[in-house]
């Protein structure tokens, strides 16, 4: 099995021990993202959704990074510490997906990284 690296700075840079992206036999499994500005590595401020469309911003550049786009992820989960923003994430992930839209969980989860409100992680077919 091969096992490579996709990585890009127009993403958070890993706050552990863990790649931005693992591509192998065709798949690229997309770490988890938060609302984190790659430059400064601090969360956005604004609302839940600005949070929200930078977790989305932050996993399309892991895509690119794939040489694809988040029109070919096939499963996306979602965790959210509050779940009266799930209708909030769905106006915002319409906003960058196109129909069909992937599979998917939303998650609601006691705390998240940094003290995050929204993490989302992917599968990307190649």
């Amino acid at each position: 099995m091969s096992k490579n690296v996709i990585h890009t700075d127009d993403a958070p840079a890993a706050i552990g021990p863990y790649s931005q992206a693992i591509e192998t036999n065709g798949l690229v499994f997309l770490s988890g993202q938060i609302p984190l500005d790659p430059a400064t590595m601090e969360l956005v401020e604004g609302d839940f959704e600005t949070r929200a469309r930078q977790v989305f911003a932050n996993l399309r550049a892991v895509t690119e990074a794939a040489g694809s786009d988040l029109n070919h992820i096939v499963k996306l989960t979602i965790y959210l510490t509050n779940l009266d923003n799930f209708a909030a994430v769905n106006a915002v992930m319409a906003e960058y997906f196109d129909a069909p839209f992937p599979a998917r969980a939303a998650l609601g989860v006691a705390s998240l990284p940094k003290g995050a409100d929204i993490e989302a992680e992917a599968v990307l077919a190649l």
